[in-house]
């Protein structure tokens, strides 16, 4: 069996493989990041753009493999939170056929980084920089603002990993979602 996942970056692939250990149909699975084409559009800014971009990502991925797998973090309109959004990790796993969704626990951004993104267009990283919460260029692709405000208790890899979890739901318990 072959895995793709739509992206390089670190955080998104160790989370697949570290997660796939704990399911037996993904037993002896060859799982690949893959550079995939997609458009550009910065940091999403909905909950509708976070998930076409994981799903634009798994379709990317599937093609020469049997599951392609799309990890997409953006923002979404929360009411009542202080800024009135939150980031979200949304996973998507394209099957051939049918896309199966799952997402994170969400985190709330600082109003300084979210006026970045909205009004600034700005992505994630460059918000999180010009705010001084990171000197890196792609927070991203390390541990991630998570392991900031966590103290260290999440990484952005763990944060991925719950999203694969949820959707992985649908792929453990088909009779419930056909």
């Amino acid at each position: 069996m072959k895995i793709g996942i739509g992206s390089k970056n670190k955080t998104k692939v160790n989370a697949v493989v570290e997660l796939l250990k704990d399911y037996p149909m993904f037993n002896g699975a060859e799982i690949e990041g893959v550079d995939v084409a997609i458009d550009e559009f910065g940091h999403p800014k909905s909950l509708k753009e976070t998930v076409e971009g994981a799903i634009g990502r798994a379709k990317e991925a599937f093609k020469g493999h049997d599951y392609g797998f799309g990890i997409e973090g953006g923002l979404m309109e929360v009411p009542y939170s202080k800024s009135g959004y939150m980031e979200v990790a949304v996973c998507a796993i394209f099957d051939g056929k049918e896309v199966h969704l799952g997402l994170s626990e969400a985190c709330e951004w600082p109003k300084e980084v979210i006026d970045g993104i909205l009004n600034k267009g700005l992505d994630g990283s460059q918000a999180m920089k010009k705010a001084g919460i990171t000197d890196q260029d792609k927070i991203g692709e390390h541990k991630g603002f998570i392991h900031i405000v966590t103290k260290g208790r999440l990484d952005r890899t763990g944060y991925h990993k719950s999203a694969i979890r949820m959707a992985l739901i649908h792929l453990e318990n088909p009779e419930h979602y056909n």
